[in-house]
């Protein structure tokens, strides 16, 4: 997938990389050994075959140079705390990391070495299997999110801090972020941004239920999920992991924009079947924060205007919902 954030080296930086992290002597000869991966829309990543026979991924992240988005900025920090954490706090299937680097001399940028998933990207298979097969590992997908959402942190925020007090205080932060990207960069949202904020601020008050910061994937989308023997494998991309509302998370979409498919399965293996009018009320308001993220990232990444006009349709209807007006 092709994005203005992906940081591509070339064979000699990326030997250097490879060297510092396992030694010269595991790293062949040629060009054979090393090949870019297309999944993702920010990172570069590379798979690397090593002379022992292990394989990793490499991941490189944005260069300077380029403009990203307020939430997204020193992301492959928030990736590596995510993976920690999860390997320390759940069960759940994750990349082991090899090597991480942060001192730029060999790149310009942050990179990391991690394990090589040899499984299927369910989002790129997932609408070639059987309806009951689709179900059964969305029901999966649903109980992992479970047991992320499981973890818990002292404020809400980027989990590596500072953080806010409260969900309010840091979603409505998040979401004037978001418009300040935009603005930047003269988006049209479909919307006038005094609008946004306003409609934004007339519901902030149902964000008070939430107290307890908890661990959000965020992202955890199919094309995050790797599938292998009728099970995940593993979860892929924690850069955009925060502590908060795990309502916020990607499985709930749907209850809200039906564009996102039918939550039913991943609301069963989460364990839950409905949303509360109150949920309802919240998840509204997430689905704005949503709408704003992929009409805005649109002029950030260098996308084209077909996928600009379908970003601003999801937009209009987060804004429009009824939901969100009672």
């Amino acid at each position: 997938m092709e994005s203005l954030t992906k940081n591509r080296q070339p064979v000699a930086t990326l030997r250097a990389m490879a060297e510092r992290a396992y030694g010269a002597g595991l790293v062949p000869a040629g060009h054979d050994w090393v090949s870019e991966l297309g999944h993702g829309w920010f990172n570069a990543a590379y798979r690397m075959r090593l002379r022992d026979g292990r394989q990793a991924v490499l991941k490189v992240a944005p260069p300077p140079g380029v403009e990203v988005m307020t939430y997204e900025r020193d992301a492959m920090a928030t990736e590596l705390a995510a993976l920690e954490l999860i390997r320390e706090h759940t069960g759940v299937p994750v990349p082991a990391v090899h090597f991480a680097d942060r001192g730029r001399d060999l790149c310009d940028a942050d990179w990391f070495l991690m394990d090589f998933v040899d499984a299927d990207n369910y989002g790129m298979i997932r609408d070639t299997l059987a309806p009951a097969e689709q179900n059964g590992y969305d029901e999966a997908v649903g109980a992992v999110n479970r047991q992320l959402n499981q973890i818990r942190g002292r404020r809400f925020g980027r989990l590596d801090g500072p953080g806010a007090a409260s969900w309010r205080a840091f979603f409505t932060q998040m979401v004037e972020d978001l418009l300040g990207d935009g603005s930047r960069r003269d988006v049209d949202l479909g919307f006038a941004y005094a609008d946004v904020r306003a409609e934004i601020a007339e519901h902030a008050g149902c964000l008070d239920a939430v107290t307890e910061p908890r661990f959000v994937e965020w992202d955890l989308f199919p094309n995050n999920v790797m599938i292998r023997d009728g099970r995940i494998a593993s979860v892929i991309d924690h850069e955009r992991a925060f502590y908060g509302d795990p309502l916020i998370e990607a499985i709930f979409i749907g209850t809200g924009l039906p564009a996102f498919g039918d939550p039913a399965a991943y609301l069963r293996g989460y364990g839950r079947t409905e949303l509360t009018a109150d949920e309802h009320r919240r998840r509204r308001l997430y689905n704005v924060h949503l709408g704003l993220i992929l009409v805005i990232e649109t002029a950030y990444r260098g996308f084209g205007s077909d996928h600009a006009d379908w970003a601003r349709a999801r937009l209009a209807e987060a804004m429009t919902a009824g939901a969100i007006k009672g």
